[in-house]
């Protein structure tokens, strides 16, 4: 992969990461963070919506018959830790209901949130 494809690809991701945050906040959520670095990893996207804190992969795929393929277990199991990282350093949204949602965008549609999709 050339540098250009590089930038291009980390240009189409964030735009997905901008065009999903938006989603979440038509739908009553509240943006905490974007991209979170954790030891365990990075989470997309962090959104409270009342009680619930969502921590919210996001894919971009060409067609929706690939959406089972979107995250892997391992993947899933890295957000998870994660997850716990970020919260350890939170104690004020340690209680609220966690959600491990995802967030799938496909050409030319309005992102799809699947809550507890992973």
């Amino acid at each position: 992969m050339t540098a250009d494809e590089r930038r291009a690809r980390l240009r189409r991701g964030r735009l997905a990461e901008t065009l999903a945050a938006a989603a979440l906040m038509a739908k009553g959520y509240r943006i905490l963070g974007r991209n979170v670095k954790t030891r365990a990893g990075e989470i997309d996207i962090i959104a409270v919506r009342g009680q619930r804190i969502a921590f919210v992969e996001v894919k971009r795929r060409l067609t929706g018959e690939d959406v089972e393929a979107a995250v892997s277990a391992r993947q899933a199991a890295r957000i998870r830790v994660a997850a716990d990282y970020w919260l350890a350093r939170r104690p004020r949204y340690q209680e609220h209901e966690q959600g491990f949602d995802l967030v799938l965008l496909l050409p030319r549609r309005w992102p799809r949130h699947l809550p507890n999709g992973l």
